[in-house]
């Protein structure tokens, strides 16, 4: 049996795709734990498996902060101040990730944790994997979708991708640093995802593969969050459902904290003006709504609910980028930083959404007219769903754990390098 660790960092987008990839290679026979911050442990324990917590703030409290809200924007600004944070929580994290490591044949880590977990492997003689939610290793074809995503020409696309590189390998060099002398290796780290099998979670439907990524890096599809066995919706929200027509969905998950009065007041505006009825989402921002048309709720599984509305509003984050592609209905992205516009883009050129919207400066009347169209143009429908058929066929999870099959030697797998990765 492989011992198995992922280890990720962030919110609940974060976190909740690599619960799915652990349920998939637990059953595939395989021993798997993740490290990730403390709240997580009920969502990662109902999917059977061992959870490693690490010490994290509070983010939503980080968030709150001028230096959260300078990282809640849009570009190198925002994901350097991003980094910045992310030095502070992940240095105070790697005594709890070198224990959650110390027995795994393999470990697999997120974006956020890859430069801390290659070390780690390094030095006690375990597989590395590289698993992340989103693409950022230089191409031609792709703009870094963490600057932004804005489609820059293809010398451009690289050059940033590769200076967004060495601007997260200059932030955590120290850290880096300290966590190879700590462990005795020497100085020189391996820092690049050229020398590492690099296994993407995003369907090769939304984001094609592009050919001049380096052989053992792949775009392998989706993992999916799993359902707790015991989650049941509210008799509120059933009811709901069933008095009327699929309603739109409006959320915007982490985001917008600091901003939940305006932003339910854009949201109460654009319900009136359109007549449409609606799931709102709570989340960070507390947004609120009421009436006859609207029912309020906090978290409720994207797999279960987004199938039953008509169209999703959401801030275009990785995971609900992907939950509503697979429940094959229109979108109205509305991004504000990270790789939030990236994906608003994919979905615009995808044919599933009619416009981005950028969070900030978002306006009601902009908010009801691109609803209106992603429910009442039958073309984002048609499109949306034909997605939906194509990523239903695709097994991500089940890629990644033919990798790690291949990688222990039990099985053959064509596109896996054993040196410098898996």
């Amino acid at each position: 049996m492989t011992r198995i660790l992922i280890m990720t960092s962030g919110s609940h987008g974060d976190v909740a795709p690599y619960a799915g990839l652990g349920a998939r290679l637990r059953a595939a026979g395989h021993e798997v734990g993740i490290a990730a911050a403390d709240r997580f442990g009920p969502l990662i324990t109902s999917a059977g498996l061992d959870f490693h917590p690490l010490s994290q703030q509070d983010p939503r409290a980080v968030a709150a902060t001028k230096r959260g809200q300078a990282a809640n924007t849009s570009g190198p600004r925002g994901t350097a101040s991003v980094m910045r944070i992310g030095v502070d929580v992940l240095r105070a994290q790697i005594p709890e990730m070198i224990a959650a490591c110390s027995t795994a044949d393999v470990i697999m880590c997120s974006l956020s944790t890859l430069l801390f977990g290659a070390q780690i492997a390094e030095a006690q003689g375990s597989r590395f994997l590289a698993v992340p939610l989103q693409t950022s290793a230089p191409t031609r074809y792709l703009p870094p979708s963490p600057l932004g995503g804005r489609d820059l020409g293809p010398w451009a696309n690289k050059a940033s991708a590769t200076a967004f590189g060495l601007l997260g390998q200059a932030l955590f060099g120290g850290v880096v640093r300290d966590l190879r002398a700590e462990l005795g290796l020497s100085r020189r780290a391996r820092t690049t995802t050229a020398r590492w099998t690099v296994l993407h979670g995003v369907s090769p439907t939304v984001v094609p593969r592009p050919p001049d990524w380096p052989r053992g890096m792949e775009v392998v599809g989706y993992w999916w969050p799993p359902t707790p066995a015991d989650w049941r919706p509210s008799p509120e929200l059933v009811d709901f459902l069933a008095a009327g027509p699929p309603p739109v969905y409006i959320g915007f998950g982490s985001m917008g904290v600091g901003r939940g009065e305006r932003l339910g007041q854009v949201v109460r505006e654009t319900l009136r003006s359109t007549g449409f009825r609606a799931i709102v989402h709570r989340g960070w921002a507390e947004l609120t709504a009421s009436g006859e048309n609207v029912c309020t709720v906090d978290h409720v599984p994207h797999e279960w609910l987004l199938p039953r509305v008509s169209a999703v509003v959401h801030h275009a984050g990785a995971g609900t980028t992907a939950a509503g592609l697979r429940a094959g209905v229109p979108a109205v992205p509305v991004p504000l930083a990270h790789d939030q516009p990236f994906w608003a883009r994919r979905l615009v050129e995808l044919g599933v959404a009619p416009a981005a919207l950028p969070l900030r400066g978002l306006r009601a009347d902009r908010l009801g007219a691109a609803l209106a169209q992603a429910v009442g143009a039958p073309a984002h429908r048609r499109r949306a769903e034909t997605i939906a058929r194509r990523i239903a066929q695709e097994d991500g999870a089940g890629r990644v754990a033919e990798v790690v099959d291949a990688a222990m030697g039990t099985c053959p797998v064509s596109a896996t390098r054993r040196s410098g990765g898996v």
